[in-house]
């Protein structure tokens, strides 16, 4: 008598699955939604810190008047637009010690009484 051979099943939905001896999902859809929720919560952190950095720039960027390089804007001003002070891409010290913040091209440097100074950074050769 020949033993029947039981079905792998599906790693999502869990029906079982056909075909070559080395699948793990019955179609595309189930297999696309494994890999979504498998990496799921950690697409949302990385998405969700790219959104506030970008958002972060674009603030700045609107506070910095056309033409200019710098510019002063108060702390509740940055945080009337929504304004996240613990995303930022890299930090800049100078000689004398002040650290300014960057959101990629642009940057705050804190100054007296919750004021912040914008700047630009120069484009890159």
């Amino acid at each position: 008598m020949l033993k029947e051979k039981e079905g792998k099943t599906c790693l999502s939905c869990g029906k079982t699955v056909k075909g070559r001896s080395d699948k793990k999902f019955c179609d595309d859809y189930c297999r696309a939604a494994y890999n979504n929720d498998l990496k799921g919560a950690v697409n949302n952190y990385i998405r969700n810190v790219n959104n506030a950095l970008g958002k972060n720039r674009r603030i700045l960027e609107s506070l910095l008047p056309a033409g200019e390089t710098t510019a002063k804007a108060s702390q509740d001003k940055l945080v009337e637009k929504g304004f996240q002070f613990k995303y930022h891409t890299q930090l800049y010290q100078t000689k004398n010690g002040n650290t300014y913040f960057y959101c990629y091209e642009y940057g705050y440097l804190p100054l007296e009484h919750n004021w912040y100074l914008i700047v630009k950074r120069e484009a890159e050769n």
